[in-house]
């Protein structure tokens, strides 16, 4: 006869997502064109990164799809005035914050700390110049951050997931 031995359950959600968000910000590995950055950068990351670029142009703005070895998609949104306006990614690794972010990720650093979690795998941080919308778990990362102000006319931050 097996006996049934009760297990303590402990949420592992919340510290797995806060140990690869740490991780994230400090893996130099991954990169992407920071935003409000010229769109030119992001030539140099593919090349850096080994990623493969695809380019398309959509009525206005430019969207970059970088492809890296890791398997994430690393999406790139560059307005008409030549700058990154938005990034979003999507695959098995976060890209590197610190990098994504560019000048914004003080910012983003100091209001993340303070900024309750939506749920245990999810975080939204909304302020007058950043937008930051993550979530994920091991091995399914996404996210969106975009520049308010810097939305080219007509483009809806919705419409860039």
């Amino acid at each position: 006869m097996t006996t049934a031995t009760a297990r303590p359950t402990l949420d592992f959600k919340l510290p797995l997502f806060a140990g690869a968000l740490f991780i994230a910000l400090l893996c130099p590995c991954i990169a992407a064109a920071a935003l409000g950055e010229p769109e030119s950068s992001v030539q140099a990351d593919g090349a850096l990164l080994r990623g493969s670029i695809k380019v398309s142009d959509h009525a206005n703005y430019r969207l970059h799809e970088i492809k890296l070895p890791s398997g994430t998609l690393v999406r790139e949104f560059a307005g008409p005035d030549g700058k990154i306006f938005a990034v979003a990614w999507r695959g098995p690794a976060a890209p590197n914050l610190r990098q994504t972010f560019g000048r914004y990720f003080d910012t983003f650093a100091a209001a993340a700390g303070k900024t309750r979690y939506r749920s245990h795998s999810r975080l939204e941080l909304r302020q007058k110049d950043l937008v930051v919308q993550s979530s994920g778990h091991m091995r399914a990362f996404s996210g969106l951050a975009y520049l308010p102000q810097a939305l080219p006319t007509g483009v809806d931050a919705g419409d860039l997931h």
